[in-house]
């Protein structure tokens, strides 16, 4: 039987197992959610032994609408949700808490802290990132402050860090049962830990933020050998790994410099390929290691990172039920002509590019009597586009590269209102892809790569087709008035949280 690869999607609001061909077509997928659990205002949990059975789970299932059984997969990739960190016993298994969630932010005095000396960039020429709540280092030394065992176990080697490649990657190759604690290099240069020149840890700053080396994971190459799964799909390797951004950068076969791609998730990021040598950024973008393939360079690229997009329709669904499904969204929305002159902020976790406030909050200003649901549905919309267009411009002033068009992908790329308005506010086409799951997509082609199930860049690049293209159609003088007041409004929405 002709064999595939699968891809292992661990994101913020669920998990997938999808299983490709050759021509990178889905022959069956399965997908679960796990909770969202807000402990006090700004932090955000998961559980990650729920993720972990979610994960095995959702393997079985696709297998299952496959008709497929574990021998019938080449390899296995692996794509997460970055940043998100927890520290386990290797001994026992167990977590030592709830995994903290990119999203939190009660790290925000911690990294105050740290930028007493030097500022909010004081690690940003060896890592590429800014000091901010976002980045996994912070978010280690809360465990190590707030769980009174936890140094002293970290210091002896039993309590581990990881984010989430790292946490299934280890059950998978068996767990306490000699389970291989590693990660790739995209996935470490989100940490505030890895120096992005030289691709290992950086002891000097571990040792200022407070991080012991050995807790933490042996860097590996995004295709290559990451080790054998043990049951859960006993006997198949694990040879693709990468954060979720930069496997949807992957997926969708940006491979040469210049080229750019943006994902509609719960949050919204835009990565530009920068070609072999990292380039700092002067404008709020993060440098970061886009992808490294077996012994080839590494790739970098300059990522504007956006905390909440799909999130607020799900905020608006769920907090405010003002409706069923996400998809609702769009039928609300257009119940009106515009948004009536409302701007909704969604600096839920603060802001982050291209302004890095953790001390700002959502806000939606503009309101009259004359606004209904169908204007903040539509606001709702708008905010992502507006924000894409902040970081759009930030990164075309760091490369000096004019984007002549923008690759979307992620869940919101089927509302047709948000990717007409995305392409008026930019003035550039937006082109979605044949495949829309081009994260999942991204970590088997690194898993296949290194296996030899497809050879080359130019297969991947061969599988790359447009579905659909959304044009600019907006007047020039509309397109400047509204974006004049998204960023009045956002200027509204800093210097909310105090000290």
């Amino acid at each position: 039987m002709k064999k595939f690869v699968a891809a292992i999607d661990q994101g913020t609001t669920s998990t997938r197992c999808i299983l490709f061909d050759h021509f990178g077509k889905i022959i069956a997928s399965d997908q679960k959610e796990h909770s969202q659990i807000y402990p006090q205002p700004g932090w955000v949990e998961h559980d990650p032994q729920e993720i972990w059975i979610n994960t095995v789970q959702v393997i079985h299932g696709a297998l299952i609408k496959a008709g497929l059984e574990p021998k019938d997969v080449s390899a296995v990739g692996i794509t997460n949700q970055r940043e998100t960190t927890l520290v386990w016993n290797r001994l026992t298994g167990k977590p030592y808490g709830n995994a903290i969630v990119w999203q939190d932010t009660r790290t925000d005095s911690i990294c105050n802290q740290l930028a007493q000396v030097e500022g909010q960039n004081r690690y940003r020429s060896k890592t590429g990132l800014p000091l901010a709540t976002y980045f996994s280092g912070p978010k280690i030394r809360w465990f190590l402050e707030n769980n009174p065992d936890l140094r002293k176990d970290a210091q002896s080697g039993i309590a581990i860090f990881g984010n989430m490649d790292t946490w299934l990657i280890w059950n998978l190759t068996g767990g306490i049962h000699g389970g291989n604690h590693v990660t790739d290099v995209t996935n470490a240069s989100r940490t505030l830990l890895m120096n992005l020149q030289a691709l290992c840890w950086d002891s000097d700053i571990c040792s200022e933020i407070g991080i012991p080396i050995s807790m933490l994971p042996e860097i590996l190459p995004s295709s290559s050998s990451f080790g054998i799964c043990k049951e859960t799909l006993d006997g198949v390797p694990i040879t693709g790994v990468l954060g979720d951004q930069q496997a949807a950068l992957f997926g969708q076969t940006c491979f040469n410099p210049g080229e750019a791609k943006n994902t509609y998730g719960t949050g919204c990021f835009m990565l530009m390929n920068t070609g072999t040598q990292p380039v700092p950024s002067k404008s709020g973008l993060l440098t970061t290691v886009g992808y490294k393939i077996g012994d080839s360079p590494a790739i970098y690229c300059l990522e504007g990172s956006i905390a909440i997009t799909g999130a607020l329709v799900q905020w608006l669904r769920d907090n405010l039920k003002f409706i069923e499904k996400s998809e609702d969204i769009e039928t609300l929305a257009e119940a009106v002509e515009d948004n009536g002159g409302i701007y909704f902020v969604p600096a839920f976790s603060g802001l982050f590019a291209p302004y890095w406030r953790s001390d700002a909050r959502g806000i939606i200003a503009g309101l009259t009597r004359y606004v209904n649901k169908g204007h903040i549905a539509r606001a709702v919309l708008e905010a992502t586009a507006y924000q894409t267009r902040e970081v759009l411009e930030a990164m075309e002033k760091d490369s000096g590269v004019k984007l002549s068009t923008l690759r979307v992908d992620g869940g919101m790329v089927r509302n047709h209102l948000l990717m007409q308005f995305q392409a008026d506010i930019l003035n550039v086409p937006v082109l979605r892809p044949s495949i829309t799951e081009t994260t999942a997509l991204g970590a088997a082609y690194a898993a296949g790569l290194q296996v030899h199930y497809w050879e080359t860049l130019d297969d991947l690049r061969a599988n790359w087709s447009i579905d659909h293209t959304w044009s600019p159609d907006m007047p020039e003088v509309k397109r400047t008035s509204l974006y004049r007041f998204w960023k009045k409004a956002v200027q509204k929405s800093m210097d909310w949280v105090e000290e």
